[in-house]
């Protein structure tokens, strides 16, 4: 009975990530959308701010707001500092590159994870964990040089993006073990508030965007008024934002981090079909190798994670 609850939690935590995807993969398409005309601060100001009190209206009617107090506030906000940076990598790298590269290099996270879950929990990494996590580079590296010689540094901050997203997904297991997922997901949209205000203090100006770049374009870009249009294109991507954020706290609240993170490989199939309907971008070949090696060494770790909990041999077959 203890195995076939745990199966179930897991299984629980893998549906809310689905849901989660196809709510996050809307807000991010809607961001990119947006990126050539407004700043990254001033878009993650706007969505956050809707998406908090998205947030607690649906705490407010599910349970009370009393059910969003923490013994840990200091933690969570840290944790929402590393969803913030790894937010932030990602659509600099959304600005930059096509939706579907971004979203296979950010592939990387459940490697990082199995990396960071040894260094910090001290569990133990197998050989074929090992290979997986090399053959994932690897593919890494196959998307960063579309030329075989030239590097694309774009590529940089969705990499980024998977290892601040990976600490903070084992932060997410810890703390989900006495808080809810309404909490975490509080904390993590007052992060977002916060540091984006700090950031539109500090450079919202555009004194500093003097860089012939997309992604720092995007970044330190002036802040300007949004039209009616776009704020309610920013209202619809805050509302689905906040549910995708606690569909995703949910899920690693839930289930076992190890088991849920590489199931964050469907949307990748969500991110090609958005490019290709938006922007009518479509991956390459070698992209599509690169994709290949990096999901492949993931599903080897969800595989190992599986066998392992069932306590059955990697040799055996069948």
């Amino acid at each position: 009975m203890q195995f076939l609850g745990l199966i179930s939690r897991n299984v629980q935590g893998i549906l809310y990530l689905f849901l989660a995807l196809i709510f996050l993969t809307v807000s991010d398409a809607i961001i990119k959308w947006l990126s050539p005309y407004y700043p990254l601060h001033e878009l993650t100001l706007v969505k956050a701010t809707i998406g908090l009190v998205v947030i607690l209206l649906f705490a407010h009617f599910f349970g009370g707001l009393s059910r969003l107090k923490t013994k840990r506030p200091w933690l969570h906000l840290l944790r929402g500092f590393l969803y913030v940076l790894s937010d932030a990598f990602y659509f600099l790298g959304l600005a930059a590159i096509p939706m579907a590269m971004t979203v296979t290099l950010f592939f990387c996270a459940p490697l990082f994870v199995c990396l960071i879950a040894k260094i910090f929990l001290r569990e133990t990494i197998g050989l074929q964990r090992w290979l997986a996590i090399f053959v994932g580079m690897v593919g890494v590296l196959v998307i960063a040089l579309p030329s075989g010689v030239e590097i694309n540094w774009n590529v940089v901050f969705p990499v980024l993006s998977a290892v601040t997203y990976a600490l903070m997904v084992i932060m997410t297991r810890k703390l989900g073990i006495s808080d809810s997922a309404g909490t975490m997901s509080v904390y993590t949209l007052i992060s977002f508030i916060l540091l984006s205000i700090v950031s539109g203090i500090l450079i919202g100006d555009g004194q500093f965007n003097v860089f012939n770049q997309v992604a720092l374009e995007f970044l330190l870009r002036a802040w300007q008024w949004p039209s009616l249009s776009v704020y309610q294109l920013l209202t619809i991507c805050g509302v689905v934002s906040a549910v995708g954020v606690y569909l995703l706290s949910q899920s690693y609240r839930i289930g076992e981090a190890s088991v849920v993170v590489p199931f964050e490989y469907a949307s990748l199939p969500l991110a090609i079909l958005a490019g290709f309907l938006v922007w009518g971008d479509l991956p390459g070949l070698r992209d599509y190798i690169g994709s290949a090696l990096i999901i492949g060494s993931g599903l080897v770790v969800i595989l190992f994670e599986i066998r392992m909990s069932r306590k059955i041999p990697l040799s055996k077959t069948g």
